[in-house]
């Protein structure tokens, strides 16, 4: 490499601090709902505060961006070039964002999120607007002076940093496949509330309550099952299901709730999917581009791989329901037939996204998506978001929430983060429908390795296909890699029209 050497070398190392200390803010994160004593908030926020300040100073460094302007022309393989690559986006993001705004930025969040919370004991919007108009023009002014040519909303978007990043995507295939989910699932919802078909929505629920210690038992069994590596992941209970991690040491988490044990498994499968890609990851090239993620679209494509087109699958539970009832006898007169229809019951009433069945879940993310591109254009205003929000979600969803809790003050995200929702509509329901389609034309008959309980093939496809790249290509450059197209709502669009109007007899 002659005279790039040392310019390369710096660049790798900054790479390699910067990685590891988000790392261990990982760690603190998953300690903080796992294992802290309640006591520990105030220092583990100091910690945590501390860790963000110093990989924002190592992002932003001087001295990297130097030796990235010394690689300009430099002789590099192509490996070395998407380091430099990068590395050089995530640089030229933070060096142009001033420490000032950061701080600012920092401290409105922390606002933004201790108002939400009294917000919604309070059932009071006006509690949380002040703090939410503040996150929103701080935003604009940090769209501003990373692009001040660019549409703020696509600057915010493209423009994330670390584990939440999703750079490349253009937000012209965001609207793109948004606009196509929106016409094929609000017609498709009245048609299934127009059935007369009956699914055996409770066949779970009626046969509870379902012991937490037992649930533990069997997910832990689950993760056996498809393939787990226990030597390199840790799995315990959390408020809420995460997977953090890297090729070494993944901490995953699920939760319980004692009507039914559905919940816990989708969410550990869900969780098991993100895992598979940290363990996917090439171990030799950790510290690098080249041994992390490609972005959080991607990272959801895993994890909607395993909760909906294995978890959710007739034949998944015709595998997995003889395990269940070895920990829970109540459940010897379910059949695979009741199983799969509770497991994908679509609910006559979905107000709230974290509870909403397959279908409707991706219109709760339309409509937060819709709402918060128009507050960053200025085409509304945060006082206007609670009848925006009940109109739309009666027109989507044929449902008014009655209560701001039921509404706009369910989700945290709006608090700390803009864009909030996109990636779970666009990696987890749409992204995971291609990859899917192209691992089962690759390895055959996906149904029957369900049923057997034979998950290697699709853990070598993904791993093969998508995993071990890390972000060597860029996401839609992975996408056409892996599955022959760029990101498109077609299998997403096939998938759950033909698996929803089979259901309902439509």
């Amino acid at each position: 490499m002659g005279t790039s050497s040392q310019p390369y070398e710096t660049v790798v190392s900054y790479a390699d601090q910067i990685h590891n200390l988000e790392q261990a803010d990982h760690l603190l994160r998953w300690d903080s709902d796992v294992a802290m004593p309640p006591g520990g908030t105030a220092a583990r926020s100091s910690q945590r505060s501390t860790l963000s300040k110093t990989i924002y100073d190592l992002r932003s460094s001087a001295a990297l961006g130097r030796a990235l302007d010394r690689l300009d022309d430099a002789a590099l393989d192509d490996d070395q070039r998407a380091v430099v690559r990068e590395v050089r986006r995530q640089h030229e993001v933070a060096a142009a964002v001033p420490r000032e705004l950061n701080r600012r930025l920092a401290d409105a969040t922390a606002e933004a999120h201790e108002a939400w919370k009294r917000a919604k004991r309070q059932d009071d919007w006006s509690t949380f607007a002040p703090a939410f108009e503040r996150h929103v023009d701080l935003r604009r002014e940090w769209a501003a002076a990373v692009d001040p040519d660019g549409d703020p909303y696509e600057v915010l978007w493209k423009n994330k940093l670390g584990y939440e990043s999703q750079p490349f995507v253009d937000l012209d295939t965001v609207t793109r496949v948004f606009d196509r989910v929106r016409e094929t699932l609000v017609p498709l919802i009245e048609s299934i509330r127009a059935s007369d078909t009956e699914l055996a929505a409770n066949a779970f629920t009626d046969r509870g309550p379902y012991d937490t210690d037992a649930q533990l038992r069997a997910n832990r069994r689950l993760l056996d099952l498809v393939g787990l590596d226990r030597s390199r992941a840790r799995f315990d209970e959390a408020p809420h299901p995460f997977s953090y991690g890297n090729p070494y040491d993944v901490r995953l988490t699920t939760r319980f709730d004692e009507s039914t044990p559905v919940d816990a498994i989708t969410a550990t499968m869900h969780e098991f999917g993100h895992t598979t890609y940290h363990h996917g990851l090439p171990q030799e090239a950790y510290g690098t581009p080249l041994g992390r993620a490609r972005g959080l679209t991607i990272h959801g494509s895993q994890s909607g791989v395993w909760e909906n087109h294995v978890a959710k699958s007739r034949a998944f539970w015709e595998f997995l329901l003889p395990e269940l009832r070895e920990v829970f006898p109540q459940l010897d007169s379910v059949s695979v037939a009741d199983a799969y229809e509770a497991v994908n019951t679509v609910r006559e009433e979905s107000l709230i996204r974290t509870a909403a069945d397959e279908v409707t879940y991706h219109l709760h993310v339309v409509i937060r998506t819709e709402i918060e591109r128009a507050l960053v254009a200025g085409d509304i205003e945060v006082s206007d978001v609670p009848q925006i929000w009940g109109d739309k979600y009666e027109r989507y969803l044929g449902v008014r929430p009655e209560t701001h809790r039921d509404g706009p003050l369910q989700d945290p995200h709006w608090a700390v983060n803009l864009p909030g929702f996109i990636n779970y509509t666009l990696g987890h329901g749409v992204l995971a429908a291609q990859v899917w389609d192209a691992m089962a034309a690759d390895v055959g008959d996906v149904d029957d390795l369900l049923r057997r309980g034979e998950f290697d093939p699709i853990h070598e496809w993904m791993t093969e296909s998508i995993h071990r790249h890390g972000q060597r290509y860029r996401p839609q450059e992975l996408v056409q890699r892996a599955t022959g197209r760029e990101i498109t709502a077609d299998p997403f669009v096939s998938y759950v029209t033909d698996k929803f109007e089979r259901l309902y007899d439509l």
